[in-house]
């Protein structure tokens, strides 16, 4: 996976999806649908995004039985998106059923979904996994284990914060993915997020691709706005 800037499509409808693609002229895209779209249009409209050759990360963050999951995921693979994901809190046995639903369920001659695990949301606290989780550890203890175990159950990367990723990579190899959202522009309302940073500080931290939502979807110009942070994403200066 080359380092993509994912862009989040929280949308409802189909009509919302196609007009806010539509700005995009002919720009191929890495979109990641989420529970609201996927919930509401159902899997044809993976089927729609993909027709334009826009590559998908498919958000539905299973979370079971190992059994429920692992068919689960043989179902999800028949989509051929490019990324899937679980949440770490569902233990090991779960994650490694989860990526032997994905083999089981993948054509031959087709690369399997990649698949990460969901350590914390963007939207948590130290203050709330402490007092509504009852987790004793810090933020980054605990981003690190879930991490550590995902790892050691064949996935091949998590979900974080962008904060967490240093600490991640001083135990786990660079080729393990870390995938990011809550990225914002300096000057972008926060809104429900947490643990934020731009995408320069994402790079700079080392994530391997980051996820952008309303900062591009509510921009009044959004094929300006995903060109402004994909290029603070890259590392790319131009003189003007």
């Amino acid at each position: 996976m080359h380092r993509p800037l994912i862009v989040a499509l929280d949308f409802k409808d189909r009509l919302n999806v196609a007009q806010f693609l539509a700005k995009f002229d002919k720009e191929k895209l890495f979109v990641k649908i989420g529970m609201e779209l996927f919930y509401s249009v159902g899997p044809s409209i993976i089927e729609d995004i993909k027709k334009d050759e826009h590559k998908v990360f498919l958000d539905l963050k299973l979370h079971d039985i190992p059994n429920t999951v692992h068919h689960a995921m043989k179902v999800l693979a028949h989509y051929e998106v490019d990324i899937v994901n679980v949440h770490a809190t569902g233990g090991r046995k779960m994650m490694e059923a989860a990526l032997e639903g994905l083999d089981a369920g993948t054509r031959i001659g087709i690369n399997r979904p990649m698949c990460l695990a969901v350590t914390q949301l963007t939207s948590s606290t130290e203050a709330m996994i402490r007092d509504e989780l009852l987790i004793s550890q810090s933020m980054d203890e605990t981003v690190l284990h879930y991490a550590e175990q995902a790892y050691n159950s064949g996935l091949d990367g998590v979900v974080c914060s962008a904060r967490e990723v240093p600490h991640i990579y001083r135990k786990l190899p660079t080729s393990f993915h870390t995938v990011t959202p809550g990225i914002r522009m300096q000057s972008d309302n926060t809104h429900d997020q947490n643990r934020v940073v731009t995408p320069a500080q994402a790079r700079e931290n080392g994530s391997t691709g980051i996820v952008v939502g309303r900062s591009i979807t509510k921009a009044d110009v959004p094929l300006n706005m995903y060109k402004l942070m994909k290029r603070d994403w890259e590392g790319v200066i131009y003189n003007e």
